[in-house]
Order: structure tokens, then sequence, then C-alpha cells
């Protein structure tokens, strides 16, 4: 068998390259070489940028073959004044019999005529065009699933950021996307929330987030089939990324609870979202448009007395949205919870301004105010005494 050239292996190189980048990438194959032609027209631009200007430069690459044509666009004439781009009649016709003055010729030029430095130059496009076509297959992609859940596996990390392979893409988790403690060792599974897709440095970048209240939500709409079709609604979500959540939920049909439709039987739904979050804890609570009877249930596992609500508004907007929460003495370290966070989360949850009172004191509060009030009872009926005895 003979053996083969080295153009022919080159043709055949170029081929295998553009195939398998073209597999790694997720582009598809003509995109690449019509980023390749384009870069050897640019490579023959500079080979010749101190002569004088070539116009209407072509490439063409022979997709069954591998072989390169290289070609200008040249001008007949009857007297030659610019060889590079023009052509006599009598050497047109030699090519054309059908040719006339005034038309144009496609005539080629030898590969081998382009340098080192022109090669160089065709890289750099080359890279440029696969760049612009990995984006745009990237914001075809994934523009149409921010703020969707991704499943990824961990590449590497350095001391701000995690990278994540995601569907053939590269993707970001930045530090404030990170939650506390999480190990994000390499080839780890998880699952992350899409953020947004945007330029860096000059090639396409993913963001992912594991801390948005938000990637709680889709998780449940993953594996709740009465949220994802639309039987129950989460309406809102508070969370403290790595620590705890709480999950506000409505049932839009009488026959199903909702929070035993998140919690699953033995608890298994919930559990398996607690799994993804590396443990976090969940709480699920039902919404209520009462804002004293849903503050009572956001502040669950405690028990409440009574919830007193005031909200000021200015025009048509609130500008606060007070409660103060009487809970029996008991229970007031459960509403508080460590450090705070019971009644902080449900403070975020419903948007309220949350003021924890145990029952002894404010029944403490009431009497107080009673005896300050019998007080002013009887000191205006001492006043009374005295000017009647004048």
């Amino acid at each position: 068998m003979p053996k083969k050239n080295q153009s022919e292996q080159a043709r055949e190189n170029v081929l295998d390259v553009i195939k398998i980048l073209a597999k790694e990438r997720g582009i598809d194959e003509d995109t690449l070489l019509d980023a390749v032609e384009d870069g050897i027209v640019v490579a023959f631009r500079r080979e010749f940028s101190s002569s004088r200007a070539i116009n209407n430069v072509g490439a063409e690459i022979d997709r069954t073959t591998g072989e390169i044509f290289v070609y200008k666009l040249v001008e007949v004439v009857e007297e030659v004044e610019d060889a590079e781009n023009q052509i006599s009649l009598e050497e047109a016709k030699l090519m054309d019999p059908e040719i006339d003055v005034g038309d144009q010729v496609e005539v080629g030029i030898d590969v081998d005529k382009l340098g080192r430095l022109a090669a160089t130059a065709a890289k750099s496009a080359i890279s440029q065009k696969v760049r612009e076509a990995e984006y745009a297959r990237i914001q075809s992609e994934f523009s149409g699933k921010i703020n969707e859940i991704t499943s990824g596996t961990v590449l590497r990390k350095d001391s701000r950021c995690v990278y994540v392979d995601i569907a053939r893409a590269e993707a970001v988790l930045p530090r404030e996307g990170q939650i506390k403690n999480e190990d994000y060792y390499m080839n780890r599974k998880m699952k992350f929330l899409v953020l947004c897709v945007q330029e860096h440095s000059g090639h396409p970048s993913i963001t992912l987030s594991r801390t948005s209240p938000e990637l709680v939500k889709k998780l449940f709409e993953l594996e709740v089939p009465e949220i994802k079709n639309g039987e129950v609604v989460i309406k809102a979500v508070s969370r403290e990324p790595g620590s705890r959540s709480k999950v506000a939920v409505l049932s839009r049909d009488e026959n199903i609870d909702a929070k035993g439709a998140c919690v699953g039987q033995r608890g298994q739904r919930v559990q398996d979202i607690m799994n993804e979050l590396d443990g976090e804890k969940i709480d699920i609570v039902d919404w209520n448009e009462d804002p004293a009877l849903f503050i009572s249930e956001a502040l669950q596992p405690a028990k409440v007395v009574r919830v007193d609500t005031e909200i000021t508004t200015h025009g048509t907007e609130d500008v606060e949205r007070y409660a103060k929460v009487i809970v029996p003495d008991a229970q007031f370290s459960l509403a508080i919870g460590r450090s705070g966070q019971n009644v902080r989360l449900a403070a975020k949850l419903t948007g309220f301004r949350i003021d924890i009172k145990k029952e002894s004191d404010e029944a403490d509060d009431a009497k107080q105010k009673m005896l300050d009030m019998f007080e002013v009872v009887d000191s205006d009926s001492e006043d009374t005494e005295v000017s009647g005895e004048e």
C-alpha cells in the first residue's frame, strides 16, 4: 500500500482535528470549518500586507478530503495594470472561452505561500471564531435555563471559584454562591441553579449558585409532582444556606395536603432534598393570607398564643409590617431559635418585623398597665377632693 505524502496527511489531520474539536465543544463541524476558512483568508492577507492589496480573497476546505483551496477574484481586462487583481482577456479565455472583459474569475493561490506569521494570524482568527461559536451555542442552550436547575460535575476549585462541567460547558460557582463548609471535591456530582450567562475575559461564562432560595424551590418542583403540575404552590422561601430553610406552601386542591405532599411518604421527598443540600434542615409550613395565622405557622415548631399585627402604609405601599407574638414561656427559646435563627427566617418568610414576648411577661406588662391606670385615677380623685375642701 503506497504511503501518503505529507500534504495528504495534513489535509486528513485538519478534518480529524475539526471533528475532535466539534465533539468536545459541542459545535457544528461546518461552523468550525467556516472558521478555519476565514482564518486562512486572514493569514493570506497578513502575508501580503506589505505588498499591494489583494482583493476578494477566498478559501474553501473540501469537506470530504480536507484539501484546501485558496483563491482570489480577479478582473478580466484587455491590458493588465495590476497583476495582483487583474488578468488579461487572452489568459482568461484559456480558462473559459465565454469570458469577456469586465468579468471576474477565480484564480488559485499556492497555499505554500502562507508563512509562519500568517499561520499564527490564522490560528488567532480561528480561535476567535471558535469562541464566538461556543458562546453562541452556550447562549442558545442556557439562556432559557436561567433560574432553572442543572446537574454538574466539579472539575476543580481555587481560592475564589469552583469550576463545574455542565452539558459540555464549563460553568463557575463564585464564592457568594458556595455554601459555607460544603465540600466541592473533584468529580462530585451536584445540582446547581443557573444564575446568568455572560462573556468573561473573551469566553462564555455560566454563573451558578448553591445558596439562592430559588434553588430550594426548584428542588421541590423536581421532587414533588403536585408542585410540578400546579396542585401545590410554593408561596415563599426563606433560607440561611447550609443551615436551615423555611418553605411556605398552599394547596389549590382541597383534597391535597400541601405539607404532606412536600414531606412525602415517611418524609422521603423532603429528606432527598435535604440530602442534596448536604443536610440543610427544611421546615415546611402552610401559607395563609391572614398575616397573624401565617406568622403563627412560620414560627413552627414553636406554639403561639397570640399574634398582633400592625401595618403602616404610605399611599398604596406598606412602609412597615410589625407583629407582636405571644408564646408560652416554655416555647420562648424554641420560637427564637438558636442564635435567633427561627424568628429571623420567619420574618424573612412573612415580610413582618417580629417581636416575640413570653406569656408571663405579657401578663406582667398588662398588670403594670392596670396599676398605672389606677394610679392615674387615684391621683385624679385626690386632686378633686382637695379642690372641694377649698
